[in-house]
């Protein structure tokens, strides 16, 4: 057995002022209740709340406090995410990994920003994996990142057995986000640790899944801090087993037969995509989407010339769009 306990800690975040305190104070409380923890994992953007007036350099003063406070209490802190200021102005949603000394060891910029809703938030391009010393392998995940499973793929190709995933979700489609956590932990034979926030910082309903999708913890609505010691073992025998002795995903993928030209942008296999129209706010009223039958008059309308007026209708939104 290779144990190691993470705390994830659901706590409300305020969106006008400044939660780095109260994260600290937070901090204090799981320690001094759950003084076994080894990791403690806050929510998205819990620091400053969802809004990037608030974005500045890396390092800063705020990464500073949490420094002491992880070479204070000896454990590993992801303390959420800040929107970053980079010299060149471009705004990213940034994530740091500090060990049990106090240093920042890693660094993660959220890959997939939840446009168009996060309008001017940079991309990230590099992915985040690092290792706790006689333990396992680890790697960050942002919130919508976990929706585009190449992200979680590219990671547990590298060998990561848990998928540390701080999200803001106050959103409708938080049940959605919930299978989609299930599933990765299944599709890739990894714990899942999805720690949500609180008032502008999501419904809560955090939740923690092992390899074989198993939920071992599920958040309500109201704060929460979660304690769960994790088997870096059970990945590994899942992981050559198969998830409860059946699929062996990863082997199984390692050696597949087929190749996916649909990543070779140049391919053409996406064409389809390219019918979809910009990636836009949606408008009242809108009518984007119900004129097209299926993909295959979607596809024809690339080629044909639009004679009918509902083509045109849409034509003419989707110019308005662009």
């Amino acid at each position: 057995m290779t144990p190691f306990a993470i705390a994830g800690i659901q706590m409300h975040v305020a969106a006008v002022h400044s939660n780095v305190e109260a994260m600290r104070h937070r901090i204090e409380i799981a320690m001094a209740r759950f003084p076994w923890t080894q990791m403690i994992l806050f929510s998205e953007l819990a620091p400053f709340g969802p809004l990037d007036h608030y974005a500045q350099p890396f390092p800063n003063q705020v990464l500073d406090q949490f420094c002491v406070d992880a070479r204070r209490f000896g454990i590993w802190l992801i303390p959420g995410s800040m929107f970053e200021k980079t010299p060149d102005g471009r705004i990213f949603n940034t994530s740091v990994v500090i060990n049990p000394e106090g240093e920042i060891v890693a660094k993660y910029s959220k890959m997939f920003p939840f446009r168009p809703y996060e309008a001017g938030i940079s991309a990230g391009t590099d992915f985040c994996v690092f290792d706790v010393p006689g333990v396992g392998r680890f790697g960050l995940s942002i919130c919508y990142d976990i929706w585009f499973p190449e992200t979680t793929r590219q990671l547990t190709s590298q060998g990561v057995e848990v998928l540390l995933h701080p999200v803001l979700t106050g959103t409708t489609d938080r049940d959605a986000e919930l299978a989609i956590a299930r599933a990765t932990a299944a599709q890739f034979q990894c714990y899942v640790f999805d720690v949500n926030g609180l008032g502008a910082g999501g419904v809560g309903r955090s939740l923690v899944v092992d390899p074989t999708a198993t939920v071992l913890h599920q958040s309500a609505g109201q704060e929460d801090i979660f304690p769960i010691e994790i088997d870096l073992d059970y990945v590994r025998r899942q992981r050559e087993t198969g998830i409860k002795g059946l699929g062996q995903v990863l082997k199984s993928f390692r050696d597949r037969d087929a190749e996916f030209s649909v990543y070779d942008r140049s391919s053409g296999v996406d064409a389809y995509l390219h019918t979809l129209g910009p990636l836009t706010m949606p408008k009242q009223g809108s009518r984007l989407g119900v004129h097209t039958d299926n993909p295959r008059s979607a596809l024809s309308a690339l080629t044909q010339p639009q004679t009918t007026s509902a083509q045109l209708t849409y034509l003419e939104e989707r110019s308005t769009n662009d």
